[in-house]
């Protein structure tokens, strides 16, 4: 068993492992386990921990720091997957089919041991090639059969078709000194893939197991997009000359088929945000409507319990049903209710704290080069402005319609734009252009551009 995580990682929930199913009823199929760490073991019920984790709801990750939701003692060493120490985990135990199909599975306690702490661009680096030393010596024995599991794991996948969004993710780069010195893309790598397909067969495992024992639990549920958001997108797919199919029920497949569609990476990048913008917001309840994204029935967060409540509230239900020893409970209908609503406000909390602090970062770093022209997108069309994301930066800044050259401007809601009166300017969705940084401001994240040129 081994951790793939990344470089800055602290805490280690999961630990993987794969092997060939050699049995004549599933040639060419898959052992796979997922080993979690048990927190369940230390936090108990309606301890003062457990106070503290719930109020929390979950950890959050800034670009220079985490606020765990565990003390640190805890997550970073007694339930983290450190590697050569003996470690406590629920572990999922799981055959699929060649065609990357989940057969059977079966949940137990476990003491584990983590061989290695490997990152996500090590393995990728080992398995495209270039091994290390400590990959050279994994790479046969568990590298290869990892990547082999998760090729059928992509062939499910791709069949299930799940929305599969490109947006492009940046972090923040930091000196030596812990201050700010870049924005740098977060390469998406098939290691990130795999680890992503093997927690999602494990969540997908513990749902089945609670609902095959009739227990009630907090799903992670999304709903499909809602019929205005649906109309706004198609109209705004129109401008682009892309067409959202008619069909009464939206499935995540047609916006698949749409994106495959642009004629350019720059009309794509716009459609993927569009897309996003349209979705609802996924979140935690016990009634089970499925999650439209990942386009599945059954689904809940298991994977995480060092970091979410919401997965600490799986292990414990699945610590009752089978009797695999203290630390178990079962809430109730009401209680879930009430828990599910707390732990979608405090995930829509982090989510914006986060944002918010990358917003600031990046204003920080731009305001070195107020003056300087740039280019970006225009990814939104508003009554008092444009909103352009920096193509080198990322970050989202406003040009106000009263800066915008030649003239008075009106905005047109229907048409998704803004015109010039007095000539043929018309400034759309999805257009390039030239940019000069007017302001930037760290306290608030706030970035001012003024229209240089189309390009």
């Amino acid at each position: 068993l081994i951790t793939i995580d990344g470089p800055d990682a602290r805490d280690f929930d999961d630990a993987v492992w794969a092997a060939p199913d050699n049995s004549k009823e599933n040639r060419n199929g898959w052992h796979i386990i997922v080993a979690i760490a048990d927190v369940s073991w230390y936090v108990r019920p309606k301890s003062s921990l457990d106070h503290d984790a719930l109020d929390r709801g979950n950890s959050v990750y800034f670009p220079d720091r985490v606020i765990p939701m565990l003390p640190e003692h805890i997550s970073n060493n007694l339930c983290s997957l450190v590697p050569k120490k003996q470690r406590p985990c629920i572990v999922a135990r799981m055959r699929i089919s060649k065609d990357g199909q989940l057969l059977h599975h079966r949940f137990s306690r476990a003491m584990i041991k983590s061989h290695a702490r490997l990152t996500y661009k090590e393995v990728q680096s080992a398995i495209d090639g270039k091994q290390s030393k400590d990959t050279a010596l994994l790479l046969n024995s568990v590298i290869h059969p990892l990547y082999g599991a998760y090729r059928s794991l992509e062939k499910a996948r791709n069949s299930r078709g799940p929305l599969d969004l490109n947006m492009p993710d940046r972090q923040i780069v930091f000196g030596e000194t812990g201050n700010p010195i870049g924005i740098a893309p977060n390469k998406r790598l098939d290691s990130h893939k795999l680890i992503e397909e093997f927690m999602i067969l494990a969540n997908i495992a513990a749902a089945e197991t609670i609902i095959k024992n009739r227990k009630p639990c907090l799903y992670r549920i999304h709903e499909q997009p809602n019929t205005d958001k649906v109309s706004i997108l198609k109209n705004m797919l129109k401008d682009l000359n892309l067409n959202l199919s008619e069909d009464q029920i939206v499935r995540s497949s047609q916006f698949n088929t749409i994106i495959k569609k642009c004629p350019s990476k720059e009309i794509a990048n716009i459609v993927n945000l569009l897309i996003l913008r349209s979705q609802s917001q996924a979140e935690y309840n016990p009634d089970n409507i499925g999650h439209f994204g990942l386009n599945l029935n059954n689904y809940c967060h298991f994977t995480s319990p060092i970091r979410r409540y919401s997965d600490l509230s799986i292990h414990r239900c699945l610590v009752s049903i089978l009797k695999l020893g203290p630390g178990g409970l079962i809430m109730d209908y009401n209680d879930l209710m009430n828990l599910g609503s707390h732990l979608s406000s405090c995930e829509r909390r982090s989510i914006s704290a986060e944002r918010d602090a990358i917003d600031r970062f990046s204003a920080g770093l731009l305001q070195t080069h107020i003056g300087n022209t740039f280019t970006g997108q225009i990814t939104g069309v508003t009554k008092f402005g444009l909103f352009v994301t920096l193509d080198d930066y990322g970050g989202d800044g406003l040009i106000p319609i009263s800066s915008l050259p030649n003239g008075y401007h009106h905005f047109e809601e229907n048409n998704h734009c803004i015109r010039a009166n007095n000539t043929n300017d018309t400034y759309t969705l999805g257009q390039k252009v030239s940019i000069i940084l007017f302001d930037a401001d760290p306290l608030t994240g706030s970035i001012s551009l003024r229209l240089k040129k189309n390009l």
